[in-house]
């Protein structure tokens, strides 16, 4: 069997090819052959090091998977042999608050990821999925998709009449752009690409705002929302954009804390968020009961994820390369077939 491995994080040439013995589910465990894995920020981020937690060399890398259920070990009945499933981003938080340990669980920084071709995972950590997604597109469902809409949900959850600022074309941001538009919200994004803005338009976005063409963008967002500013703020760029998304969002509504795409970090104005009366919640893409929930949302809302471009799996240093350059728009994925 064949895996990926970061030996270490000098460069690319650091993920290399490796010779592995076939796993075996034991109790409780499927094994899964892997046909689909989506990249994340996340792992480019560890490659560079941005990432802000502590990360394992020689780990398998990535968090997101999708594949057909080969074997189940004794006990395991909720799922058979020919069941598609996609992987959990957090393989033990089920439900309910976060835990303290977590952190030691995750994908491809503290365990092997999903960049190989089979994989033994416990049955709880695995979630069903239908056969109206391709596996390059269930792929997409584990960290971005679930992000999104952990984003839009929680304890105010955005519905028809609500609006919505997403910040650029990545994954986590088209994903929010489809969904808040499945539930009749309003969707104004921003871009650098006059060709991206285009794109953002056609799948249902009210406005665009260029923000290398605007420095003051929040203020934009502001006014094309009747001065009120949006309901929510689905924030990925982290410490150089979180100013600006002060200013966009509405008072009584909630900027969703996500990523860390910026390495600027110029300081957040503490008079900006105290004045906003907006929320700041910190999202940590969310649990096993919420990616179910977003698959039965995908299904009945006949979401289809944007994968940009497919690699195969003897690419998979050119896959992470494509997505350093972050000319993307929606996701990369390597197919393992």
């Amino acid at each position: 069997m064949k895996a990926y491995r970061f030996d270490d994080f000098k460069s690319l040439d650091d993920l290399r090819l490796h010779d592995e013995a076939e796993p075996r589910p034991q109790r409780g465990e499927v094994l899964i052959r892997v046909h689909a894995v989506s990249l994340n920020y996340r792992d480019i981020a560890m490659l560079r090091g941005r990432y802000p937690r502590a990360h394992k060399k020689g780990l398998i890398p990535t968090s997101d998977g999708a594949g057909e259920i080969i074997s189940v070990g004794e006990g395991v009945e909720a799922f058979k042999a020919g069941d598609r499933v996609i992987g959990t981003f957090h393989p033990r938080w089920f439900a309910g608050p976060l835990h303290a340990t977590m952190g030691q669980e995750a994908y491809g920084d503290q365990n092997d990821g999903w960049l190989v071709e089979r994989k033994v995972v416990s049955q709880e950590a695995v979630v069903k999925v239908s056969g109206a997604l391709s596996y390059e597109e269930a792929a997409t469902l584990p960290c971005a998709g679930l992000t999104a809409w952990t984003a839009l949900s929680g304890p105010m959850p955005i519905r028809a009449g609500h609006s919505v600022l997403v910040q650029g074309t990545g994954g986590v941001s088209i994903f929010a752009l489809q969904l808040a538009r499945a539930v009749g919200a309003r969707v104004i994004a921003t871009t650098s690409s006059g060709a991206k803005a285009q794109r953002l338009l056609a799948m249902g976005a009210s406005d665009v705002v260029n923000y290398r063409e605007t420095a003051e963008w929040g203020k934009q967002v502001r006014a094309l929302s009747g001065g009120r500013g949006v309901d929510r703020v689905v924030e990925v760029g982290g410490p150089g954009t979180i100013n600006q998304s002060l200013r966009a969002v509405a008072a009584g509504g909630e900027i969703a804390s996500i990523g860390f795409l910026s390495d600027e970090n110029p300081g957040i104005d503490f008079f900006a968020l105290k004045l906003s009366s907006a929320s700041f919640r910190n999202i940590t893409v969310g649990d096993r009961a919420g990616l179910q929930e977003l698959v039965r949302v995908v299904d009945g809302a006949g979401v289809k994820p944007i994968v940009d471009r497919v690699f195969p799996f003897a690419q998979a240093r050119e896959a992470f390369a494509y997505l350093e350059t972050g000319a993307h728009f929606g996701k990369v994925v390597i197919r393992v077939d």
